[in-house]
């Protein structure tokens, strides 16, 4: 008898499945809206369904959406002592930094943080040369998808990549932990946005959209009509709506517009994935 239950357990189960794929997905939004309903039938936790959202969406990214812009890149100089880097490394507390020559345009290594070790045993009068501790930098474009640069990542057992743009130069960097953030939510804080890329299309017609994004910017992009009476950003406006600082993948609705929070952590929101919606006219 206790067979014939489990048996029957089962294939109830396994009838669940089967009929949340009944219909077979034509698109990642369907497939979507499959694993959504997966989730609300119990067949998926919340931390299962966002981290398969978080592994199909990564695919729309690109290194642009998430490094950290040039402005923001901490580097060091190769002629610089231990004496002069030491106490900023001290306080950035990174475990990787850029090493350059006369600009952030030439880099010529990268400087692990736990290859300075060694200098504590070392006499303050040891002749001392950064070449010797650098590591090989590994660059790439600013429009590499992001699932491409993590298969990268764990080819090259590599954590961190120069990002250039067009015409060569540096325009930031991007680490391991930024791409993984995509898929399982936030790992440490991020780093501010640069203001000249606030929102970007993707392919599937939906768009990305920096939580501190002003709201005239917003309404200037998307030629809509939010006030900016009370709220200067787009976070502020989902926030007010939400009436709670919201957590990843939550929904919220407003005027034609679907917002998913993409990334958000205990203090601010920093992502969102916008969709629009028909209106009822009615």
């Amino acid at each position: 008898m206790s067979e014939d239950r489990s048996s029957n357990g089962q294939k109830s189960w396994f009838g669940k499945i089967s009929q949340a794929f009944a219909h077979e997905p034509k698109n990642r939004e369907e497939l979507l809206e499959v694993l959504r309903g997966a989730h609300q039938n119990k067949l998926l936790d919340n931390e299962a369904l966002a981290i398969v959202e978080g592994a199909i969406q990564v695919a729309d990214l690109q290194v642009r959406d998430i490094m950290v812009p040039r402005s923001q890149v901490m580097s060091i100089r190769a002629d610089q002592s231990p004496k002069e880097f030491l106490p900023e490394i001290i306080s950035a507390a990174h475990s990787r930094y850029p090493v350059v020559g006369d600009s952030l345009d030439e880099v010529i290594g990268v400087l692990l943080a736990k290859d300075l070790l060694p200098l504590i045993l070392q006499d303050e009068h040891h002749a001392f040369d950064i070449k010797d501790l650098l590591r090989p930098a590994n660059f790439v474009p600013e429009s590499k998808r992001l699932n491409v640069l993590l298969r990268e990542f764990r080819a090259n057992h590599s954590h961190m990549a120069i990002v250039i743009d067009e015409y060569g130069g540096v325009a930031g960097l991007v680490t391991i932990e930024d791409v993984l953030e995509q898929i399982v939510g936030d790992i440490e804080d991020e780093h501010d946005i640069e203001e000249d890329s606030y929102i970007r299309p993707l392919p599937s017609g939906d768009f990305l959209v920096k939580a501190l994004t002003p709201i005239d910017s917003f309404n200037e992009f998307f030629h809509s009509e939010f006030p900016d009476e009370e709220f200067d950003t787009v976070a502020g406006l989902v926030m007010s709506t939400f009436g709670h600082l919201p957590k990843r993948n939550e929904v919220t609705e407003i005027d034609g517009f679907r917002f998913r929070v993409l990334n958000a952590d205990s203090r601010r929101v920093h992502m969102l994935r916008l969709t629009r919606i028909a209106v009822d006219s009615q």
